[in-house]
């Protein structure tokens, strides 16, 4: 059976996910006219991105360590489908309950962090 969550997917989704959120931030900037919709989307898209690269980040650490960026990497990209996700459904005129979800993806990043701690807690020292 092939191995589906590889690092060239996170890596994949991760450029993605960057490329989505260069996307929303520019229609947000460019394309709407009302304010809390704008909002919305420029913090989806600016926690998006931060996330994006942040796998990058991940797969960097993994490389130093020798240990997984799995963990982490799934941790940005779930958490960005949930935080960034509920945000731009909301600036789309989806229901306001979204915004009951949206902290479960900050909750994801946090922890996302944390395992990317951990896994640098084995990059050696330089001299």
């Amino acid at each position: 059976m092939a191995k589906i969550w590889t690092p060239k997917l996170y890596l994949r989704l991760a450029a993605l996910s960057g490329f989505v959120s260069v996307a929303v931030g520019a229609f947000a900037a460019h394309g709407l006219h009302e304010a809390r919709p704008a909002e919305l989307l420029k913090t989806g898209a600016l926690y998006e991105m931060t996330h994006a690269l942040a796998v990058f980040a991940a797969f960097a650490v993994a490389r130093a360590t020798g240990r997984s960026a799995g963990l982490a990497a799934g941790l940005f990209l779930l958490g960005t489908l949930v935080f960034s996700g509920t945000l731009y459904a909301m600036a789309f005129g989806g229901p306001r309950i979204l915004g009951a979800i949206t902290p479960i993806g900050g909750v994801t990043f946090l922890a996302g962090w944390l395992a990317l701690a951990w896994s640098a807690g084995k990059v050696a020292d330089q001299a």
